[in-house]
């Protein structure tokens, strides 16, 4: 739970302070997101053997870097003294030295070398580090106040399964609630009006009202169609390009952020609508809140087909970014500026057949708050 401090008000009077698990005042007694789960803070690849990364994650500003062994680290960015960001200083070896007054403090966030003076480390001088795995090219952060668990990091092992030429990462920053992108991705529905040729399904998703199940803490929706030529990520997979294919794709939410999205299409008329037995594609999309109106947007695709071609894995990420920057990105960042706030409930929105699944999701991550107590 915040720990409270108390401090002067304009009145004279004192008010009590909440404070994040971080260190970073809250101002209220809930902090708007779950904390005991592991968010995506950075694709591997940005963590270089060399410097720091700074980025604000569940409005707490993270320095990021790696140890001689290659190792990620993950440090409050706050000089415990002046509240200087760390990520202005530099490293030294595996430490990091503050710019202002130069304390340095090492990879647990201990202060050890103070040059000030009597060179005396007062106690308090201490940085939080946050936990970290690394895992499916992604590094992993545990910001909450209970033991990291390494068991609540779903498994999505199946983006280990080939060479690194069949798969792709990137990243895209976002100007909207996390909420509402993980709405986008629960509601494929919007594809049929929103995307262009590649990913167009000839309107095959918007009739549907695709079964929904919610287990063991997860949300999962599946669609299954038929469509004349196939969808152009795959059609050329296919025996017959041109000719009707049968369709499949499968979306699974994962507390907190996480969407586990596989499609796939086959001309075979018996079999079995999996990825097994098809053309297609397992990708993870992963959302990490920057603040209330902005998030990190992490994105990794792996295919069964042109494995071996890595020119074809940079056109993949290429048109990712042209889906979703281009067409999916002004529509969620429009709405986040009309709605004004990331209570989506509190501006009683219309609800439709194609919402079933993403209000589950909000549902579900709500009462997981709760009982966090993380909402009032």
């Amino acid at each position: 739970m915040a720990s409270t401090s108390t401090s002067p008000a304009s009145s004279g009077q004192p008010v009590t302070l909440l404070r994040h698990p971080s260190g970073n005042p809250a101002g209220k007694p809930a902090t708007p997101y779950l904390l005991n789960c592991w968010y995506a803070a950075a694709l591997s690849t940005e963590l270089p053997q060399e410097g720091m990364l700074a980025r604000q994650l569940l409005d707490t500003g993270v320095l990021l870097y790696r140890k001689a062994d290659g190792q990620p680290v993950a440090l409050h960015d706050r000089c415990p003294h002046r509240f200087v960001p760390l990520s202005l200083g530099q490293r030294q070896g595996d430490e990091v030295v503050c710019k202002y007054h130069a304390l340095r403090f090492d990879c647990s966030g201990a202060c050890t070398h103070n040059p000030h003076g009597n060179q005396l480390i007062p106690a308090a001088a201490k940085v939080r580090h946050f936990p970290l795995l690394e895992k499916w090219g992604f590094v992993w952060i545990w910001m909450g106040d209970q033991p990291a668990d390494p068991a609540k990091l779903p498994d999505f092992s199946p983006l280990d399964d080939g060479p690194a030429t069949g798969i792709g990462h990137t990243y895209m920053p976002m100007k909207a609630n996390y909420e509402l992108i993980i709405d986008n991705v629960m509601d494929l529905s919007h594809v049929d009006h929103v995307h262009g040729e590649i990913i167009s399904t000839r309107g095959q998703l918007t009739p549907q009202i695709p079964p929904v199940k919610e287990e063991n803490g997860t949300v999962n929706v599946r669609w299954e169609w038929q469509q004349t030529p196939p969808i152009l990520i795959l059609a050329n997979f296919l025996p017959d390009p041109a000719a009707a294919a049968r369709h499949f794709v499968t979306v699974t939410w994962h507390a907190p952020a996480t969407i586990q999205l596989t499609i796939g299409a086959t001309q075979e008329a018996e079999a079995p609508l999996d990825l097994a037995h098809t053309q297609g594609q397992y990708d993870l999309h992963t959302c990490t809140p920057a603040s209330a109106g902005e998030t990190h947007y992490f994105f990794a695709t792996r295919r069964n087909h042109l494995v071996d071609d890595a020119a074809y894995n940079q056109m993949k990420i290429q048109a990712m970014h042209g889906a979703f920057v281009n067409e999916d990105g002004p529509i969620i960042e429009a709405a986040q500026r009309e709605m004004g706030t990331a209570d989506f409930f509190a501006l009683n929105p219309v609800l439709i057949t194609s919402d079933v699944a993403p209000v589950r999701v909000r549902r579900l991550l709500a009462r997981m708050m709760a009982q966090e107590g993380r909402y009032a």
